[in-house]
């Protein structure tokens, strides 16, 4: 029977409730929804979903998954009990790996079999895995390496050496069978290395080291080794043989290409003493942790967002003054970042952080026609409360796909890295640029925290103090908890963690208590516990006769948005210097304000007096404002008849134009040459067209962005909604599941049958049987053909035709159904 099929029965069977606890888990089976459950089997024998559904599972999990995989044979419906698989995984117990083994039928990764053929039928359980599930786990499930026989017919460089490698054991008296053909020779080798107590009697006249070298595939069937494909000979051998030469001469090291040798299943499995897995235990990993004060921990995150806060009002008033000038290939660039720095008086790296959590956050956002990142108008964030802003940050760092701390780190290797990047970043990811995107990155960041927020519950003290978590305890308990995704985590696990600590989530190296709300999804307890803790912002500030000002804490938003205007910020930390200059005065005059305002602004602000070196400044610097004055010009017409310019200038017709008489005979314009010159001939008018000056930079006004809405985080969907599970039950209990005409046969018809047919072809090319099999041509005709399918891929199926003695190539699409030819005659 077809395991799509076998899966299918045994999901027919189960319970509501044990359906309902499949879709939680698996939520992509019926998204979209399914119309029965041989559908439904098919999808969960997907490829794609079998891959998900791994992720999600620990790795006592996985032991017992690759165990059975290793045990069983889904060609030959070869199954295995509970009771065979607790041999080879040492440290289990049966009630163990029963209850796993029914975990992972519940997710429907493996299903209900019959006993092997010639087994009698007892109590006993027996179980297959799905179909694809040897396509997921890859060649090395459990880490071992294939077998003799594999080996000979995927390497035919092995398979050349292999009768000639058994010759010259056998001459040098090693008790091993003779063979005449690779075959023969691959058996030879896997009975000679099949039991321990072989493979020690083996190893005893290795030379030194060779232990250890194997050592270090213990884990791993593969490894490099130089000038692996060398051909050491064993009557050749000297004293000073080296453990690599040893092994290959002997076949238990087994070379792939130049560089790697392949530890064969046999050996593998010997080494470990029989078992597959030797390291089994169903208790996670407890790591040795510091700790650290409560109030120390509290302080150092509370710190972290007030100055983060203020970094980032700093950075966005910088931008607003001045837009950051994107690459020609995107991204900031380092001159960019160096000014950046200089005006927040912090290093470059911290600069990359913070541009890259604006970005993020919507604070500042890319003009695609200026090409310069900049501030949207009227930002809702300056404005807000500081645990609001708080929010607002954290809320898209969460929900981002943007990787902060990649900023910086080496660009090889990344994808969607081109060669402008390289070149202007020194082969390094720049800021705001297209290599900092990781699609992961959500998940895995919740993950994290969710990691952070158990050890910490775990490791909590009755004396208040908190354990101190680094990469390497979190990455420990992620290895476990899924080590199909231990891949992802070392990659951003220390970048994630540098940047929840810059957001208060860590505080001295330990969760905080708003890090612990926030991986449990209560973002309102994170609100109210930062609104007791956040020192109250200030409204004043202390005004000194050295034309400076001190802020004796962390400002309300407005008021050092204000400052910033009119004065430049000196040193660092909360207690901010701002220093007054003429140019500094300047600017705040430039954007409208006049002497009176700002003075009436000092007064209102200072808990001191308005020194009288400051209010000369002001008022001297602003009584020589505006004795120049510079506007916007793109042309200029020039005329010596004074009297058609000024009718010009007061016509209707000429407004667009935005004309500005600067002499008696001559216009400047808003508008470039050619437009203006259309304009004016229009009018009856022949100017002409002088275009030959240097081109006139034209200052336009930037259509104004929408200011960007408030970011609101939702925890990736990880289970459908209770209405949705009820519908698709509905629809499962009330339709027919029969997808197939009779035993053996794929209707190509539904949504099953495809997944059905290539199943079927799958099991016909690696059993090299015959298939029978409707092929539709090109005027709609049904033919009924018997060939050999050599290989799938693509949509595409390449047979070969024994009555024709041809190959050819059909498109899948065009196959009605397939039934294994045998089974015709049965």
């Amino acid at each position: 029977m077809s395991l799509i099929r076998a899966l299918s029965k045994d999901l027919e069977a189960r319970s509501d409730d044990s359906l309902r606890s499949l879709f939680d888990a698996r939520p992509d089976l019926i998204s979209p929804a399914v119309p029965d459950f041989a559908a439904l089997a098919a999808r969960a024998s997907g490829r794609v979903s079998v891959q998900r559904a791994l992720e999600r599972l620990n790795r006592p999990q996985m032991q017992v998954l690759e165990t059975l995989h290793l045990c069983t044979n889904t060609d030959t419906k070869h199954s295995a009990s509970a009771a065979g698989l607790r041999t080879l995984i040492s440290g289990s117990t049966l009630a163990a790996v029963e209850r796993i083994l029914a975990s992972l039928q519940e997710l429907a990764l493996v299903h209900r079999a019959e006993p092997p053929h010639g087994t009698p039928a007892g109590k006993q359980r027996y179980y297959l895995p799905v179909g694809s599930l040897k396509d997921v786990v890859g060649i090395y499930p459990a880490g071992l390496g294939r077998s003799y026989t594999e080996l000979v017919r995927l390497q035919p460089a092995f398979a050349q050496r292999a009768v000639q490698l058994v010759s010259e054991l056998h001459r040098s008296g090693v008790a091993i069978h003779g063979a005449t053909t690779p075959m023969e020779a691959a058996l030879a080798l896997q009975h000679w290395t099949s039991s321990p107590e072989a493979l020690h009697s083996i190893l005893s006249t290795a030379p030194e080291r060779t232990t250890t070298l194997l050592a270090k595939f213990r884990n791993w069937a593969m490894g490099a080794v130089p000038q692996a494909q060398r051909k050491a000979s064993i009557a050749t051998e000297g004293s000073d043989v080296g453990p690599v030469d040893w092994l290959l001469a002997r076949g238990l090291l087994v070379p792939l290409d130049a560089a790697h040798v392949e530890l064969p299943h046999s050996v593998g499995l010997s080494l470990r003493g029989g078992a597959i897995i030797n390291d089994f235990t169903l208790s996670p990993p407890v790591p040795e942790l510091g700790r650290t004060s409560a109030a120390l921990r509290r302080n150092a995150a509370l710190g972290a967002i007030a100055e983060t806060l203020r970094l980032v009002g700093e950075m966005l008033h910088a931008v607003k003054e001045q837009p950051l000038a994107t690459l020609r290939s995107g991204g900031v660039g380092v001159r960019e970042m160096r000014r950046l720095a200089d005006v927040l008086r912090i290093d470059q790296p911290r600069v990359g952080l913070l541009l890259e959590l604006c970005g993020l956050a919507g604070l500042i956002r890319l003009d695609v026609d200026s090409s310069s990142w900049m501030q949207p108008p009227e930002l809702e964030w300056l404005v807000l409360p500081r645990q609001e802003q708080w929010l607002w940050l954290v809320n898209a760092w969460l929900a981002s796909e943007r990787v902060p701390s990649m900023v910086g780190q080496p660009i090889s290797g990344t994808p969607g890295a081109t060669a402008g990047h390289r070149a202007a970043s020194g082969s390094t990811v720049i800021a705001l640029s297209a290599e900092a995107q990781r699609p992961d990155a959500p998940v895995v960041r919740k993950r994290i925290l969710e990691i952070l927020n158990e050890l910490t519950q775990e490791a909590a003290a009755p004396d208040g103090t908190a354990p101190v978590l680094d990469a390497a305890a979190v990455l420990q308990r992620a290895e476990w908890a899924q080590p199909r995704m231990a891949r992802r985590f070392s990659s951003l696990i220390r970048g994630v963690l540098a940047e929840a600590e810059i957001l208060g989530l860590l505080g001295s190296g330990a969760l905080s208590q708003l890090g612990s709300a926030i991986a449990g999804d209560d973002p309102d307890a994170a609100l109210t516990i930062l609104g007791e803790h956040l020192p109250a912002e200030l409204n004043h500030v202390l005004l000194q006769a050295d034309l400076t000002a001190v802020a004796p804490g962390y400002l309300a938003p407005a008021l050092s948005e204000k400052l910033l205007l009119m004065a430049d910020a000196e040193g660092q930390g909360p207690a901010t210097i701002y220093r007054f200059s003429p140019e500094s005065i300047r600017r705040a005059l430039d954007a409208g304000h006049d002497a009176a305002v700002l003075l009436d602004f000092l007064r209102e602000h200072s808990a001191t007096a308005v020194p009288q070196p400051l209010q000369y400044l002001v008022e001297d610097t602003a009584a020589r404002h505006g004795r120049l004055r510079v506007g916007v010009a793109a042309s200029f017409i020039q005329s010596e008849d004074e009297a058609g310019l000024l009718e010009l200038l007061r016509g209707p017709k000429a407004e667009g134009l935005g004309l500005v008489r600067i002499a008696p005979t001559v216009l400047i314009s808003s508008a470039p040459p050619r437009e203006t010159a259309q304009v004016l001939r229009s009018l009856g008018l022949s100017p002409s067209l002088d275009e030959s000056e240097q081109p006139v930079l034209r200052l336009r006004r930037v259509p104004a962005p929408h200011a960007p809405s408030r970011p609101v985080y939702t925890a990736p969907r990880t289970a459908p909604e209770p209405e949705e599970i009820q519908a698709q039950l509905d629809v499962l209990r009330h339709r027919p599941a029969a997808v197939v005409s009779h035993a053996g046969q794929a209707d190509f018809g539904s949504e099953a049958a495809t997944q059905l047919g290539l199943e079927a072809l799958q099991r016909a090319i690696r059993l090299k049987q015959r298939i029978s099999m409707n092929v539709v041509d090109g005027m709609g005709n049904a033919n009924l053909e018997i060939v050999v399918p050599l290989s799938v891929s693509g949509g595409r199926v390449r047979v070969f035709d024994p009555a024709k003695d041809t190959e050819r190539v059909l498109s899948i699409h065009r196959i009605i159904d397939i039934e294994a030819a045998e089974e015709l005659h049965q």
